[in-house]
């Protein structure tokens, strides 16, 4: 006979389905907060298991280790950012589709890619938690796994429509580095609230950025877009 206990079916029809999965993402939530805060490197399974609540037997019957923790992490950051930015990303690629579409269409069309960014970017409990997750990838302190993700299809989305929108608005080739430099500097204007969140909070006189100051600065930003493409489009005539 083994001393060994027998490892429980990881979800039973009994219920325990619907409290195995809280359980793995209550873990997963704990993690990506670790992680963003120390790195791939300083955050250990034990400290994510006492944090989580529960013990290292538990996170290793989810996760298997610690590459599967960040695994898991970097999964939900990309299946989140899939699931919030396909709506302004279908529908760009539904006006795109229309060889009548007017300039007002393909200017809203930019426009919800621009509030994407900005209510992910700003209004989720972990936003902070989840850009300073890719930052460590971005400079090397971790596994690269989201990027990779991201690559293999919303990121080479993103970069068409918003390449063929501003495109046909402006009328300036669409094969030009200088239009993908411009368009990277209109869609990054909004990372300057996500970086510096505390400093623009306390410049601009808000304690949190929640829907009435997102909103604000969604409008701020497509006003600032409409200029840059009004003008792009008069010098290019």
């Amino acid at each position: 006979m083994t001393d060994q206990p027998v490892r429980a079916p990881r979800h039973r029809p009994d219920g325990g389905y619907a409290r195995g999965e809280e359980t793995r993402r209550r873990i997963i939530d704990v993690a990506l907060r670790l992680f963003a805060e120390r790195g791939y490197e300083g955050a250990s399974t034990r400290e994510i298991a006492k944090a989580a609540g529960v013990n290292a037997p538990a996170l290793q019957y989810y996760f298997d280790n610690k590459e599967g923790v960040y695994q898991a992490c970097a999964q939900h950051i990309v299946d989140s950012s899939i699931e919030h930015f396909q709506p302004a990303v279908e529908h760009a690629e539904a006006v795109l589709e229309q060889p009548d579409a007017t300039r007002e269409d393909l200017f809203e069309a930019f426009g919800r890619l621009l509030d994407a960014i900005a209510e992910h970017q700003l209004l989720p409990d972990d936003a902070e938690h989840r850009r300073l997750f890719m930052a460590h990838e971005q400079v090397g302190q971790g596994p690269n796994l989201i990027f990779e993700m991201l690559d293999k299809d919303l990121r080479p989305r993103m970069a068409r429509v918003s390449t063929v929108l501003v495109s046909r608005y402006s009328g300036l080739d669409a094969e030009e580095p200088s239009l993908r430099m411009r368009i990277m500097m209109l869609l990054g204007q909004l990372m300057v609230f996500a970086l510096g969140r505390r400093m623009q909070l306390a410049k601009l006189g808000w304690e949190r950025f929640g829907p009435k100051e997102v909103a604000i600065v969604k409008q701020a930003a497509r006003d600032h877009a409409r200029v840059l493409m009004d003008h792009w489009r008069e010098a290019a005539r």
